[in-house]
């Protein structure tokens, strides 16, 4: 089972704001902020590097520097006595007087147990500190460097000067490698924070502008799918609402044909039994009268007139009953129409009642499709003839016209004439409402549309849409 969940309560504002925007609105809003996130976080990591490889190679250059100035006064160093006095008054010197000076504002000599040999504060040569990280990577051969803020317990001479330096720790080897010491020196770090500032400012411009490029390029491409979603959306709207109506429509014309079926088959019994049901009933009263005349000579012999005009009568109520059937059979039978193109359907429609009323019909056409399916062409045949028919009834031919064209994926025919017209609303034949119900029928069946336009002294104009794609095609 599913959870239950309750949807009565109040929506949240935020979720009501959030289904107002478009997909595109909500992925730029996301996108930003995760976008600015990873700029920042790529920023900082890049500054950070940048100022960790900017300390390090100043470090690296200027140990190469420390040492090709003091080297020559710790050559016979072997890292555990103290310095003598003249070489720490000559350090002392070349702190004050030489270009070091300018590149170095204190200078330590270690042991590698971490008494300090040398330093511009006489008071903390000869004191052991216990060794730190940085240290202990110098001992094994690294040279490590860093910014200061000076709180160990051996700066307090740096401290009294400056606030921050530059501390950095090399190795000092012998020339077989074995380092017997470590030297640290300090820097002032305003040049170099300077040119990291500036590298950092750079890295963030070139940083912030690859993400927003990018952004505006993933917004771009993801607006425009938006917007092809949202038209496909739209136009899937506007044809599922167009697919209800016409099902509705066909499911209102389906009811309505049981009901019309009905009417047909009424219809059809009132004209088999007021046509041919008559004259086979007229029939049957003379031959009777005949049948009794054959078995009697005498009665045959002296009425022969009679029974000759009897005969004639059976066999003109015969042949005009049998007319009657014909009438009624080709009113029901399908044409054939299944090798015929749209065109040959309705010029077919049109000469057929052309030989029965004796009547021209003026036939034009628009742009006709080629293909049209057989159940719309006989659709298109039925309406033609039942309007034709109507007309030839109420407005005796006058002025019938027919014409086929294409409008906007439909088909569409329009038969007019010039009569009289009439009120279909007040009109007394239930044979006319029963053929107009029926081309209407047969229209919204395959989900078109029908109208009818008769005004009393304006003629008549019957009027029918049919799709080019019938529903069952589409699907």
């Amino acid at each position: 089972m599913g959870l239950q969940m309750d949807t009565t309560g109040p929506v949240p504002a935020g979720a009501v704001a959030s289904s107002k925007l478009s997909l595109s609105r909500r992925y730029m809003a996301v996108s930003a902020l995760v976008m600015l996130a990873a700029a920042l976080v790529t920023g900082a990591w890049m500054g950070r590097q940048i100022e960790r490889s900017v300390i390090q190679r100043t470090a690296n250059l200027t140990s190469l520097y420390v040492d090709s100035f003091v080297g020559h006064y710790l050559g016979n160093l072997s890292g555990d006595e103290a310095l003598p006095p003249g070489d720490v008054a000559a350090l002392d010197d070349l702190l004050a007087d030489s270009p070091l000076g300018d590149q170095i504002v204190s200078f330590k000599l270690w042991s590698p147990d971490g008494r300090i040999l040398y330093s511009p504060d006489s008071d903390l040569i000869g004191l052991h500190f216990e060794p730190d990280e940085e240290f202990q990577e110098s001992l094994s051969g690294a040279v490590t460097s860093a910014i200061s803020t000076l709180d160990d317990d051996e700066n307090e001479f740096e401290r009294r000067q400056w606030t921050s330096l530059i501390e950095t720790y090399a190795p000092l080897s012998t020339s077989d490698g074995r380092v017997i010491g470590v030297t640290e020196f300090y820097q002032r770090p305003d040049e170099l924070l300077a040119d990291i500032s500036e590298a950092r400012q750079r890295t963030w411009l070139v940083v912030g502008g690859i993400f927003l490029g990018a952004y505006l390029l993933l917004a771009g491409i993801v607006s425009r799918a938006s917007r092809v979603i949202t038209n496909q959306q739209s136009e899937l709207r506007a044809q599922v609402q167009q697919n209800e109506a016409l099902h509705g429509r066909v499911q209102r014309a389906a009811t309505r044909t049981v009901g019309l079926n009905e009417r047909f088959l009424r219809r059809i019994a009132a004209d088999l039994h007021d046509g041919p049901g008559q004259e086979l009933a007229v029939a049957m009263l003379r031959v009777d009268p005949l049948i009794d005349s054959l078995h009697d000579p005498e009665t045959f012999s002296g009425q022969q007139e009679r029974v000759h005009a009897d005969l004639d009568i059976v066999k003109r109520a015969l042949e005009l009953s049998l007319q009657e059937v014909r009438t009624i059979a080709s009113g029901l039978r399908s044409p054939h129409i299944e090798e015929l193109s749209l065109i040959d359907t309705v010029r077919q429609a049109v000469r057929e009642h052309e030989r029965k009323s004796e009547l021209p019909v003026e036939l034009e056409f628009g742009d006709v499709p080629d293909l049209f399916s057989e159940s719309a062409k006989i659709t298109l045949y039925r309406i033609i003839q039942e309007a034709l028919n109507n007309g030839l009834r109420h407005a005796s031919g006058q002025g019938q016209r027919v014409w086929v064209g294409c409008e906007a994926e439909h088909v569409v025919v329009e038969i007019s004439d010039s009569g009289p017209g009439f009120d279909f609303a007040h009109s007394s034949s239930g044979s006319d409402r029963l053929g107009v119900a029926g081309m209407r029928e047969r229209v919204e069946i395959l989900g078109g549309t029908f109208v009818l336009e008769a005004r009393p002294g304006g003629g008549t104009v019957v009027m029918a849409r049919l799709p080019l794609l019938l529903p069952e095609e589409v699907s």
